[in-house]
């Protein structure tokens, strides 16, 4: 009962910020508005038919696509910087440890330059940073038999050529047009996302965030040393491999979504750590509900801030550094 307390509140506290969300923007509206639209959509509610198509404009097809969104991008990116942190046995690892952010930005920068349709952007981002991962993995393997310190120097050389490639796709870039879109789609943001694309993408991320979810007690195996789990029987090489794949994947859809992100797959585990210590099974659920909550909360931020909306990725920043520095020496001793 202990353990599913921070569950329980957790998914209360997401219920109430995804139908707060669904309130703010430059329209206000209640949260009656939103209950007596959720009910007149089924039939249990009479509402005028002027009234019932403006709020159908703004809550499915302007607001609800974004804060479904943040809510699959937050969970995404917080469970798959769990994982990464237990694969490496490193509380300062972030998904972008293997190259994703990399080539996900160098795809997109590449999609822009050849053409501005967004489905060529977006498929590109993907592919570019499944190619990062798998980069890395190769160089890993050629160094040192896929150890995790040469998955770690593997990452490092797959990111470093993947931004040095995307400088070379930003200084061919055309300065007026092309170059800052480039520029802004790298700090991120959720104001482009469509339902359909949310659609699309919602069913690869739940399913991946589910299967990390299930792999928590091999993680925690793997978390006392490979020997060790292989005395427990579990199958090392390939537990870690396909959490690695599974955490690309969903990090990669991430990015390709929304763009740069920062410091969600960071500090989120940090706090879920400090609330439920380090037991992966539980750890990277709770992980993906705070992380999911903490993007909304970027999002109201971002939209509330000033008449022109900011960014998410530098919401993220400005709130995940000092969240970082709060719970720096608190989370090192949950680590342990």
């Amino acid at each position: 009962m202990v353990k599913q307390k921070p569950f329980v509140l957790m998914a209360v506290g997401l219920t109430l910020a995804t139908a707060i969300s669904l309130t703010i923007g430059r329209y206000p509206i209640g949260i009656g508005d939103v209950w007596a639209f959720a009910l007149a959509s089924v039939g249990l509610h009479a509402m005028p038919p002027d009234r019932y198509d403006l709020l159908h404009n703004l809550i499915v097809e302007i607001r609800l696509p974004r804060v479904m969104a943040a809510l699959l991008i937050g969970a995404a990116l917080a469970s798959s910087g769990a994982a990464f942190q237990a694969i490496f046995r490193n509380p300062l690892v972030s998904p972008g440890v293997l190259g994703v952010l990399g080539g996900a930005s160098f795809g997109v920068a590449l999609g822009m330059l050849i053409s501005g349709n967004w489905v060529l952007v977006q498929s590109l981002a993907f592919a570019m940073a499944l190619t990062a991962v798998s980069f890395g993995v190769v160089i890993a393997n050629l160094l040192g038999r896929g150890s995790t310190i040469a998955l770690v120097l593997g990452g490092i050389i797959s990111g470093a050529l993947f931004t040095a490639m995307l400088s070379i796709v930003k200084y061919t870039a055309d300065p007026y047009n092309q170059l800052p879109a480039i520029v802004y789609w790298l700090m991120g943001s959720l104001g482009s996302v469509e339902l359909h694309e949310v659609g699309y993408a919602a069913v690869p991320i739940v399913a991946g965030v589910v299967g990390l979810t299930m792999s928590g007690r091999a993680l925690d195996a793997l978390s006392m040393g490979d020997d060790e789990a292989r005395s427990l029987g579990v199958p090392v090489t390939r537990v870690r491999y396909a959490v690695i794949a599974t955490a690309t994947l969903i990090s990669a859809l991430s990015v390709s979504l929304a763009g740069m992100i920062g410091w969600v797959g960071l500090v989120v585990p940090h706090f879920a750590r400090l609330v439920v210590g380090p037991l992966n099974s539980v750890l990277l659920p709770l992980s993906a509900m705070i992380g999911a909550m903490f993007l909304l909360f970027a999002d109201a931020i971002a939209r509330m801030l000033t008449t022109a909306e900011i960014p998410i990725g530098i919401i993220t920043e400005l709130l995940g550094i000092p969240a970082f520095m709060l719970v720096l020496h608190r989370a090192r001793r949950a680590w342990v």
